[in-house]
Protein backbone atom coordinates (compact mmCIF):
# COMPACT_ATOMS: atom_id res chain seq x y z
CA UNK A 1 0.00 0.00 0.00
CA UNK A 2 2.72 2.22 0.79
CA UNK A 3 4.42 1.83 -2.93
CA UNK A 4 1.22 2.66 -4.20
CA UNK A 5 0.60 5.90 -3.03
CA UNK A 6 3.96 6.86 -3.49
CA UNK A 7 3.84 5.90 -7.00
CA UNK A 8 0.54 7.91 -7.20
CA UNK A 9 1.96 10.43 -5.62
CA UNK A 10 4.42 10.72 -8.42
CA UNK A 11 2.30 9.77 -11.40
CA UNK A 12 0.37 11.89 -13.53
CA UNK A 13 -2.65 10.70 -14.40
CA UNK A 14 -4.25 13.99 -15.53
CA UNK A 15 -1.35 14.08 -18.45
CA UNK A 16 -1.92 10.54 -19.52
CA UNK A 17 -5.77 10.94 -20.57
CA UNK A 18 -4.87 13.52 -22.02
CA UNK A 19 -2.22 12.11 -24.30
CA UNK A 20 -3.26 10.66 -28.01
CA UNK A 21 -3.54 6.86 -26.95
CA UNK A 22 -5.30 8.34 -23.11
CA UNK A 23 -7.84 10.08 -25.19
CA UNK A 24 -8.56 6.98 -26.84
CA UNK A 25 -9.60 5.20 -23.62
CA UNK A 26 -11.32 8.19 -22.43
CA UNK A 27 -13.34 8.82 -24.99
CA UNK A 28 -14.16 5.21 -25.81
CA UNK A 29 -14.85 4.69 -21.54
CA UNK A 30 -17.25 7.68 -21.90
CA UNK A 31 -19.33 6.70 -24.95
CA UNK A 32 -20.52 3.60 -23.08
CA UNK A 33 -21.06 5.15 -19.34
CA UNK A 34 -23.54 7.56 -21.76
CA UNK A 35 -25.05 5.17 -22.99
CA UNK A 36 -25.88 2.77 -19.74
CA UNK A 37 -26.69 6.31 -17.83
CA UNK A 38 -29.17 6.72 -20.85
CA UNK A 39 -30.72 3.37 -20.05
CA UNK A 40 -30.75 4.02 -16.38
CA UNK A 41 -32.42 7.29 -17.09
CA UNK A 42 -35.12 5.55 -19.22
CA UNK A 43 -35.79 3.28 -16.39
CA UNK A 44 -35.91 6.35 -13.48
CA UNK A 45 -38.29 8.41 -16.15
CA UNK A 46 -40.59 5.49 -15.56
CA UNK A 47 -40.92 5.64 -11.94
CA UNK A 48 -43.04 8.08 -10.05
CA UNK A 49 -41.25 7.55 -7.01
CA UNK A 50 -38.01 8.63 -7.83
CA UNK A 51 -36.91 12.25 -8.15
CA UNK A 52 -33.44 13.39 -8.69
CA UNK A 53 -30.88 13.56 -10.80
CA UNK A 54 -29.10 9.79 -11.17
CA UNK A 55 -26.30 8.72 -8.30
CA UNK A 56 -23.03 7.45 -9.57
CA UNK A 57 -20.55 6.70 -7.54
CA UNK A 58 -16.41 6.56 -8.75
CA UNK A 59 -14.51 4.07 -6.97
CA UNK A 60 -10.77 4.82 -7.70
CA UNK A 61 -11.50 8.32 -9.36
CA UNK A 62 -7.90 9.53 -9.36
CA UNK A 63 -7.80 13.02 -9.75
CA UNK A 64 -11.22 13.04 -11.08
CA UNK A 65 -11.00 12.97 -15.05
CA UNK A 66 -14.34 11.20 -14.96
CA UNK A 67 -16.21 11.97 -11.93
CA UNK A 68 -16.00 15.65 -12.84
CA UNK A 69 -16.77 15.87 -16.35
CA UNK A 70 -19.87 13.84 -15.05
CA UNK A 71 -20.91 16.08 -12.64
CA UNK A 72 -20.64 19.03 -15.21
CA UNK A 73 -23.23 17.05 -17.05
CA UNK A 74 -25.96 17.22 -14.08
CA UNK A 75 -24.96 13.70 -12.58
CA UNK A 76 -25.05 13.47 -8.69
CA UNK A 77 -21.40 12.04 -8.68
CA UNK A 78 -19.59 10.49 -5.22
CA UNK A 79 -16.19 9.72 -5.55
CA UNK A 80 -13.84 7.80 -3.41
CA UNK A 81 -10.15 7.86 -3.54
CA UNK A 82 -7.51 6.05 -1.86
CA UNK A 83 -4.14 8.65 -2.24
CA UNK A 84 -4.66 12.03 -0.88
CA UNK A 85 -2.62 13.72 -3.52
CA UNK A 86 -4.88 12.85 -6.22
CA UNK A 87 -7.98 13.69 -3.98
CA UNK A 88 -6.44 16.72 -3.55
CA UNK A 89 -6.33 17.86 -7.02
CA UNK A 90 -10.24 16.41 -7.20
CA UNK A 91 -11.26 18.56 -4.50
CA UNK A 92 -9.20 21.96 -5.89
CA UNK A 93 -11.16 21.49 -9.04
CA UNK A 94 -14.12 23.46 -7.82
CA UNK A 95 -16.65 20.94 -9.00
CA UNK A 96 -19.83 19.79 -7.66
CA UNK A 97 -18.59 16.17 -6.46
CA UNK A 98 -18.72 15.33 -3.35
CA UNK A 99 -15.08 13.50 -2.53
CA UNK A 100 -14.04 11.30 0.62
CA UNK A 101 -10.75 9.24 1.10
CA UNK A 102 -11.76 5.53 1.09
CA UNK A 103 -10.76 2.20 -0.20
CA UNK A 104 -12.44 -0.10 -2.81
CA UNK A 105 -12.95 -3.26 -0.23
CA UNK A 106 -14.62 -0.91 2.40
CA UNK A 107 -17.39 1.14 1.11
CA UNK A 108 -19.28 1.03 4.72
CA UNK A 109 -19.33 4.62 4.43
CA UNK A 110 -22.42 3.95 2.07
CA UNK A 111 -25.68 2.10 2.45
CA UNK A 112 -27.19 -0.84 0.28
CA UNK A 113 -28.70 0.24 -2.99
CA UNK A 114 -27.80 4.43 -3.01
CA UNK A 115 -26.34 4.71 -6.79
CA UNK A 116 -27.50 3.82 -9.75
CA UNK A 117 -23.94 3.41 -11.66
CA UNK A 118 -20.61 2.60 -10.23
CA UNK A 119 -17.37 3.31 -11.57
CA UNK A 120 -14.33 0.87 -9.95
CA UNK A 121 -11.72 1.99 -13.11
CA UNK A 122 -8.14 1.57 -10.64
CA UNK A 123 -8.78 -0.36 -7.36
CA UNK A 124 -8.44 -3.39 -10.11
CA UNK A 125 -5.11 -2.83 -11.51
CA UNK A 126 -3.53 -3.09 -7.74
CA UNK A 127 -5.55 -6.18 -6.36
CA UNK A 128 -3.39 -9.54 -5.71
CA UNK A 129 -5.67 -12.02 -4.52
CA UNK A 130 -8.70 -13.64 -5.80
CA UNK A 131 -10.42 -12.60 -2.32
CA UNK A 132 -9.62 -9.24 -2.92
CA UNK A 133 -11.25 -8.87 -6.36
CA UNK A 134 -14.56 -10.58 -5.49
CA UNK A 135 -14.88 -8.11 -2.54
CA UNK A 136 -14.16 -5.24 -4.45
CA UNK A 137 -17.06 -6.21 -6.77
CA UNK A 138 -19.38 -7.50 -4.30
CA UNK A 139 -18.63 -3.51 -2.66
CA UNK A 140 -19.58 -2.14 -5.69
CA UNK A 141 -22.72 -4.23 -5.78
CA UNK A 142 -23.73 -3.59 -2.82
CA UNK A 143 -23.91 0.13 -3.12
CA UNK A 144 -25.63 -0.06 -6.59
CA UNK A 145 -29.40 -0.34 -6.84
CA UNK A 146 -30.56 -3.76 -8.31
CA UNK A 147 -31.13 -3.10 -12.08
CA UNK A 148 -28.11 -0.46 -11.76
CA UNK A 149 -24.32 -1.26 -13.62
CA UNK A 150 -21.10 -1.34 -12.07
CA UNK A 151 -18.26 -0.27 -14.80
CA UNK A 152 -14.60 -2.58 -14.12
CA UNK A 153 -11.36 -1.93 -15.46
CA UNK A 154 -8.88 -4.01 -15.36
CA UNK A 155 -5.26 -4.50 -16.97
CA UNK A 156 -4.54 -6.97 -19.35
CA UNK A 157 -1.89 -10.10 -19.10
CA UNK A 158 -1.22 -10.35 -23.07
CA UNK A 159 -1.05 -6.70 -23.65
CA UNK A 160 2.20 -6.31 -20.49
CA UNK A 161 3.73 -9.45 -21.84
CA UNK A 162 3.55 -8.37 -25.28
CA UNK A 163 4.72 -4.73 -24.78
CA UNK A 164 6.69 -4.83 -21.66
CA UNK A 165 8.24 -8.62 -22.25
CA UNK A 166 8.85 -8.79 -26.23
CA UNK A 167 8.70 -5.17 -27.56
CA UNK A 168 10.54 -3.68 -24.73
CA UNK A 169 12.95 -6.72 -24.88
CA UNK A 170 12.01 -8.10 -20.91
CA UNK A 171 10.76 -11.60 -21.55
CA UNK A 172 13.97 -13.54 -21.02
CA UNK A 173 14.63 -11.96 -17.83
CA UNK A 174 10.73 -12.23 -16.66
CA UNK A 175 11.47 -15.96 -17.54
CA UNK A 176 14.30 -16.83 -15.46
CA UNK A 177 12.96 -14.69 -12.44
CA UNK A 178 9.73 -17.20 -12.45
CA UNK A 179 7.20 -14.21 -12.89
CA UNK A 180 5.43 -15.88 -15.73
CA UNK A 181 4.06 -19.32 -15.81
CA UNK A 182 4.58 -21.95 -18.48
CA UNK A 183 1.50 -20.52 -20.42
CA UNK A 184 2.92 -17.00 -20.04
CA UNK A 185 0.54 -15.40 -17.15
CA UNK A 186 2.26 -12.56 -15.11
CA UNK A 187 2.12 -14.27 -11.45
CA UNK A 188 0.05 -13.08 -8.47
CA UNK A 189 2.80 -11.23 -6.96
CA UNK A 190 2.12 -8.76 -3.59
CA UNK A 191 5.60 -7.04 -4.68
CA UNK A 192 4.42 -6.18 -8.33
CA UNK A 193 2.49 -2.74 -8.26
CA UNK A 194 0.10 -3.81 -10.98
CA UNK A 195 -2.09 -7.23 -11.60
CA UNK A 196 -2.38 -8.25 -15.08
CA UNK A 197 -5.41 -10.71 -15.71
CA UNK A 198 -6.73 -12.90 -18.58
CA UNK A 199 -10.84 -13.27 -19.11
CA UNK A 200 -10.64 -16.65 -17.34
CA UNK A 201 -9.94 -15.17 -14.24
CA UNK A 202 -12.43 -12.15 -14.87
CA UNK A 203 -15.24 -14.27 -15.38
CA UNK A 204 -14.45 -16.16 -11.71
CA UNK A 205 -14.82 -13.03 -10.06
CA UNK A 206 -17.85 -12.17 -11.41
CA UNK A 207 -19.17 -15.32 -10.84
CA UNK A 208 -18.43 -15.43 -6.83
CA UNK A 209 -19.70 -12.15 -6.43
CA UNK A 210 -22.75 -13.05 -8.30
CA UNK A 211 -22.42 -10.33 -10.85
CA UNK A 212 -24.15 -10.38 -14.84
CA UNK A 213 -22.15 -9.26 -18.15
CA UNK A 214 -23.99 -6.95 -19.87
CA UNK A 215 -20.82 -5.93 -22.39
CA UNK A 216 -17.45 -5.98 -22.45
CA UNK A 217 -15.03 -3.60 -24.17
CA UNK A 218 -11.28 -2.71 -25.27
CA UNK A 219 -11.46 0.84 -24.65
CA UNK A 220 -7.91 1.57 -25.85
CA UNK A 221 -7.88 -1.13 -28.28
CA UNK A 222 -4.39 -0.84 -30.09
CA UNK A 223 -3.73 2.64 -28.76
CA UNK A 224 -1.08 1.82 -26.73
CA UNK A 225 0.62 -0.40 -29.06
CA UNK A 226 1.17 2.63 -31.35
CA UNK A 227 1.74 5.46 -29.29
CA UNK A 228 3.87 7.22 -31.89
CA UNK A 229 1.63 6.83 -34.42
CA UNK A 230 -0.77 8.53 -33.17
CA UNK A 231 0.41 11.14 -31.65
CA UNK A 232 1.82 11.91 -35.38
CA UNK A 233 -1.17 11.58 -36.03
CA UNK A 234 -3.27 14.77 -37.77
CA UNK A 235 -7.02 15.54 -36.51
CA UNK A 236 -8.45 14.50 -39.28
CA UNK A 237 -6.70 10.94 -39.31
CA UNK A 238 -6.94 10.81 -35.52
CA UNK A 239 -10.62 11.44 -35.73
CA UNK A 240 -10.84 8.32 -38.09
CA UNK A 241 -9.35 6.62 -35.58
CA UNK A 242 -11.40 7.11 -32.79
CA UNK A 243 -14.07 6.15 -35.35
CA UNK A 244 -12.56 3.03 -35.90
CA UNK A 245 -12.11 2.12 -32.36
CA UNK A 246 -15.61 2.84 -31.62
CA UNK A 247 -16.67 0.61 -34.35
CA UNK A 248 -14.40 -2.41 -33.28
CA UNK A 249 -13.64 -1.94 -29.07
CA UNK A 250 -16.65 -5.06 -28.74
CA UNK A 251 -15.13 -6.94 -30.64
CA UNK A 252 -14.04 -10.00 -28.96
CA UNK A 253 -11.12 -11.16 -30.24
CA UNK A 254 -9.48 -7.22 -29.02
CA UNK A 255 -9.83 -7.90 -25.21
CA UNK A 256 -8.00 -9.89 -24.07
CA UNK A 257 -5.04 -8.24 -26.15
CA UNK A 258 -5.77 -4.40 -25.30
CA UNK A 259 -4.16 -2.82 -22.54
CA UNK A 260 -7.56 -2.79 -20.49
CA UNK A 261 -10.82 -3.59 -20.48
CA UNK A 262 -14.01 -2.36 -19.17
CA UNK A 263 -16.34 -5.25 -17.58
CA UNK A 264 -20.16 -3.51 -18.04
CA UNK A 265 -21.95 -5.62 -15.21
CA UNK A 266 -25.71 -5.67 -14.32
CA UNK A 267 -26.67 -5.67 -10.72
CA UNK A 268 -29.47 -8.48 -11.28
CA UNK A 269 -32.97 -7.78 -9.32
CA UNK A 270 -32.85 -11.82 -8.55
CA UNK A 271 -29.69 -13.37 -8.49
CA UNK A 272 -28.06 -14.35 -5.51
CA UNK A 273 -24.47 -16.09 -5.34
CA UNK A 274 -25.09 -19.97 -3.69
Amino acid sequence: MTDLIAYYNKFNEEKRLLSRHGQVEYHTTMHYIHRYLERLAAAKDARTDDAGPLRIIDIGAGTGRYSVALAEEGYDVTAVELVKYNLGILKKKGSAVKAYQGNALKLKRFADNSFDLALLFGPMYHLHSDEDHVRALSEAKRVVRPGGYVLVAYVMNDYSVIKYGFVENHIAERVKNGSLTEDFQIRHDENELYDYVRMEQIDAWNAAAGMERELMIAPDGPADYIRPVLNAMDEETFDLFLKYQLANCERPELLGASSHTVDILRVSKTFSPG
